[in-house]
């Protein structure tokens, strides 16, 4: 059984050499920022304070390069040297461009995240991920940068619309099924606090989720062995993103779309019992989670292509087993045909 995180204890990490610092702060800023980098959302709500800030349009087709080349280029201009801090605040594509943006800056700079949403802070500022969308394929160029230090304000998710909060708490529902049963259980027979937001159970699912992810970055920082496994739901959730041109669904909403074709998978394979299938989707729908899309192998088969799991030609699938218990197999063209075949 996971070790639950005291709510006290300070959580660090050691991810691919670098020491990455979570701390719980009131506000979502880093004062000590040398260029500091929002979105149009957090912009308008954040950016007081900043020394010198720069806004990128949101969403996720700003997750391309040149919004990269626009922070390199307000890095340069404020003579901003190696020993600088490059701060990115907003959600996971502001996460994920300011670290990409650091890891090229004088070959890496000093980094610190300050993630706005529930999705950013439980999964894309932990890890050292970083990237951009390319040739329409989520996530294609990127490289592993772990921010030295992630600032987490709860506070900021007051003000985040209710879907993207639920888009978020799919990878809280994601990590609870790879690693934290007792997370998982919370999620279930807490809901209606679970989506009240009540500040003691959204930091507390903040921490055991940075817990569980924290302790298969730290093993296995890039995605040699057992981090492959933190992609639950992602390999049919970023190709259903990519197929749809990252329109209609939000991350979240798609990997939660995406475990329920895992399910699927596993329960094809023998490896998920249907029980468990079944607890796991009644959970994803009692959160209002779609569950069908109605797109088909065809689709999508051109993303499983591009996707990073890929070995020796064969896609692998993240497949759900139990509570705490996921297990990566080989897929074939028909098994994920089977898998997206709808009900």
């Amino acid at each position: 059984m996971p070790e639950t995180p005291s709510a006290s204890r300070p959580l660090s990490f050691s991810v691919d050499g670098t020491l990455t610092e979570i701390a719980f702060t009131d506000t979502p800023s880093c004062p000590e920022a040398t260029v500091t980098v929002f979105d149009a959302n957090t912009a308008s709500r954040f950016s007081g304070g900043a020394a010198r800030a720069l806004r990128l349009a949101a969403g996720e087709r700003a997750k391309q390069w040149e919004s990269v080349s626009a922070i390199l280029e307000e890095c340069a201009r404020s003579g901003m040297g190696r020993d600088g801090t490059l701060a990115g605040v907003g959600g996971g594509v502001v996460c994920d461009l300011t670290a990409f943006a650091a890891s090229l800056y004088m070959r890496g700079c000093r980094l610190v995240l300050v993630p706005t949403t529930l999705l950013a802070m439980v999964d894309a500022s932990l890890g050292g991920k970083t990237g951009i969308d390319f040739l329409g394929t989520k996530n294609l160029v990127g490289t592993f940068y772990p921010a030295h230090r992630i600032l987490i304000a709860p506070s900021a998710l007051e003000g985040l619309p209710d879907r993207e909060y639920r888009s978020g708490l799919a990878e809280v529902i994601k990590t609870a099924i790879i690693g934290d049963p007792d997370l998982l259980q919370t999620l279930e027979t807490r809901r209606d606090q679970v989506l009240a937001r009540e500040p003691g159970i959204v930091r507390e699912m903040i921490r055991r989720s940075l817990a569980v992810k924290g302790r298969i970055v730290s093993e296995d920082p890039r995605e040699r062995g057992i981090r492959a496994l933190l992609n639950l739901g992602h390999t049919f959730g970023h190709a259903l993103e990519s197929a749809t041109g990252f329109d209609g669904w939000t991350h979240g909403e798609a990997v939660a779309w995406g475990m329920g074709r895992a399910l699927r998978a596993g329960v094809r394979f023998g490896m998920t019992p249907p029980a468990f299938a079944e607890r796991v989707r009644r959970l994803l729908s009692d959160y209002g989670y779609r569950l069908e899309a109605g797109v088909t192998y065809p689709q999508l088969a051109p993303s499983f292509g591009l996707d990073k799991k890929r070995a020796a030609g064969r896609t692998r699938l993240v497949i759900p087993c139990g509570a705490g218990d996921v297990r990566l197999r080989e897929a074939s063209p028909e098994d994920l045909a089977a898998a997206l075949a709808e009900r």
